[in-house]
């Protein structure tokens, strides 16, 4: 028996919103598109969600073909089903925010797709309503920076405070004082100093911390 027939149908969608952290910027993964319509148009990676798979898993794969990384931070950022928003076919779409650190990321991948990591600020203008995905997803990040742990996905297993203020700010969009960042910062039980030391950004050499995820889990919640 055949469910539905009298209804039209739709394509399923979901579109990667990479996001890197690289020389004090946030930076966006994103590439030229190798089909129609917009061939060409720089755009976010994406595909069509399989029968056999969930929208999570869909865009999992997606991720995973791209990077070549799995486990990494993504949540979704909401659907995007406007009906003149794909020139091709009736298609509603789920983006995806993913954070990652860049040296994590094989470059060799990043070529094989002809890709390019941009700055939000010098962002080429994107195919279809991605620009929109891109805006929410930073709206998002910025509303959920202070209360999770989200700059450690962007940073390497060992790192600096000045790093750490760095990534914060590049996400908000604005300076944080110095003096009150590292206060809240060192108040955090999750943040370790270790007995390392950075040569290699800070000439007069700088404390390097790192995230305790153990100590997170026990204590989830925080406020910066």
């Amino acid at each position: 028996m055949t469910y539905y027939s009298e209804y039209s149908k739709v394509w399923v969608s979901v579109d990667c919103i990479i996001f890197g952290f690289e020389k004090g910027q946030l930076k966006l993964l994103i590439g030229k598109r190798q089909m129609d319509p917009g061939r060409g148009e720089w755009s976010l990676y994406g595909g069509f969600v399989n029968a056999d798979e969930s929208i999570d898993d869909a865009a999992n794969r997606v991720l995973y073909e791209l990077t070549g990384m799995k486990k990494v931070y993504m949540k979704q950022v909401g659907a995007f089903g406007e009906i003149d928003r794909d020139p091709g076919e009736r298609v509603i779409s789920i983006a995806y925010c993913a954070l990652i650190n860049v040296k994590d990321y094989d470059d060799k991948l990043r070529k094989k797709y002809g890709l390019e990591w941009v700055s939000k600020e010098n962002m080429p203008p994107l195919y279809s309503d991605h620009e929109q995905m891109v805006k929410k997803a930073i709206t998002l990040l910025r509303q959920r920076i202070s209360t999770e742990p989200l700059s450690f996905n962007l940073l390497p297993n060992l790192f600096t405070l000045t790093q750490l203020q760095n990534v914060y700010e590049a996400i908000l969009g604005e300076e944080i004082d110095k003096r009150n960042f590292r206060k809240r910062i060192k108040a955090i039980d999750f943040i370790e100093k270790t007995e390392l030391i950075d040569k290699v950004t800070s000439k007069r050499g700088a404390a390097l911390y790192r995230f305790n995820k153990k100590a997170y889990k026990e204590y989830p919640y925080f406020k910066l």
